[in-house]
């Protein structure tokens, strides 16, 4: 009998959390778990062997960014993302409907002849035409082109192309851009099994996204239809787009009760620690977000201490869980960045030194804060796993 694609291990009395495994053909992921930005099949300043001894289990890259460059024909004679870049852990790929509305919608470039022009140049029923942020030449994304997109950029699972709602939209806005996005899903699907048809052997999963914007109705008409298309997976997209925090819990509240329970489920775009602890107990397996790597690269350096504390809710939920290694006060400091984490970095390197790593703008620095905040994230999501099981 075949390994199932994803098995639930065990549930919380207290909530809708859960732990589970994820089964694929680039490795298995425990859940709940974090899945590290990879958006142009890299996690910045790190190298493979140090994705892996940070305990990352699965990475998220970015198909507008990896279509705009290398181009999908350079991965497809490469082998896809995993041979290309030498990553041997489980892949997610977002489709790019996110980047095609935020990088181009409003915006504008100078052409050649210096006069401006229009990122966004049509959306309709058939998908997207818009310049490329990269050169300004016109680019086409449909639903079946990104389903072609994604198999040469061969992630483990792969989202279905949507129009993420911009906030704060119309009610009526929100309600066409969804409905769109759901026939979108369809296409998705149909053309995701001509791609297993035509390669029997074609390993990866297909995510349907529920959108809806700030609207109760909407989110739960959308959970309800992603929920009976024959996807591998479900994604809650369009939260954390602007709104507040308080707006963003709400959406994810609303649509919990109607998530599958023999299917993994994904938030996009969602990774400060207060949202990861207030969020997976509404049966989120996956979370994938720039925050621990991009604050690692602005100095913002994670203590594990306060994470526990924000996981304990012996606080409020604003605890700070980071210090800001550029400040002064760190100078002279020989302690370790966590005196509770026993990362080869805080192992190995004092406040001292990594502060002044970033007022020289050392690229080494980069590399020390990311490992040591991914370590962070993926004890947490460990931690988080451990105290489901006793529940």
């Amino acid at each position: 009998m075949a390994t199932p694609y994803f098995s639930v291990l065990s549930k919380s009395k207290k909530s809708r959390a859960r732990t589970g495994v994820i089964h694929t053909s680039h490795g298995e992921i425990q859940t709940p778990a974090f899945v590290s930005a990879a958006t142009k099949a890299t996690i910045k300043s790190l190298t493979p062997s140090e994705i892996s001894q940070v305990g990352t289990q699965a990475g998220c890259v970015n198909t507008y960014h990896l279509v705009m460059h290398p181009g999908v024909e350079l991965l497809q004679k490469a082998g896809g993302a995993h041979s290309w870049a030498n990553l041997s852990l489980p892949l997610m790929s977002d489709s790019g409907g996110f980047q095609v509305f935020s990088l181009a919608q409003n915006k504008r470039r100078a052409s050649i002849r210096g006069e401006e022009e229009t990122l966004l140049l049509k959306m309709s029923e058939d998908g997207v035409i818009f310049r490329s942020v990269y050169d300004g030449t016109v680019q086409t994304f449909t639903p079946e082109t990104v389903m072609r997109f994604e198999q040469a950029i061969g992630a483990d699972f792969i989202m279905a192309f949507d129009e993420c709602v911009y906030y704060p939209s119309t009610h009526e806005y929100a309600q066409k851009s969804t409905e769109r996005t759901h026939r979108w899903l369809e296409r998705c699907v149909a053309e995701f099994q001509k791609i297993k048809e035509q390669n029997p052997e074609n390993y990866q999963h297909l995510y349907g996204i529920i959108q809806g914007g700030t609207f109760e109705d909407l989110r739960i008409a959308s959970a309800k239809f992603v929920h009976d298309q024959p996807t591998d997976g479900v994604a809650i997209g369009g939260v954390s787009v602007g709104e507040p925090k308080e707006e963003m819990r709400k959406e994810v509240s609303w649509v919990a009760p109607y998530l599958p329970l023999d299917r993994p489920v994904h938030l996009l775009g969602v990774g400060h620690v207060d949202d990861i602890v207030d969020l997976v107990v509404h049966g989120i397996d996956t979370f994938d977000c720039v925050e621990p790597t991009r604050h690692a690269r602005m100095g913002s350096i994670y203590q594990w201490k306060d994470m526990v504390l924000m996981l304990d809710k012996l606080e409020s939920e604003r605890i700070p869980y980071a210090i800001d290694i550029n400040h002064l006060q760190h100078k002279n400091d020989q302690s370790p960045l966590d005196e509770n984490c026993t990362c080869e970095v805080c192992t190995n390197v004092s406040k001292s030194y990594l502060h002044h790593l970033f007022k020289q703008k050392e690229l080494l620095a980069y590399t020390y804060a990311t490992m040591h905040n991914l370590t962070l994230m993926n004890r947490l999501m460990a931690e988080i796993r451990r105290r489901i099981e006793e529940e």
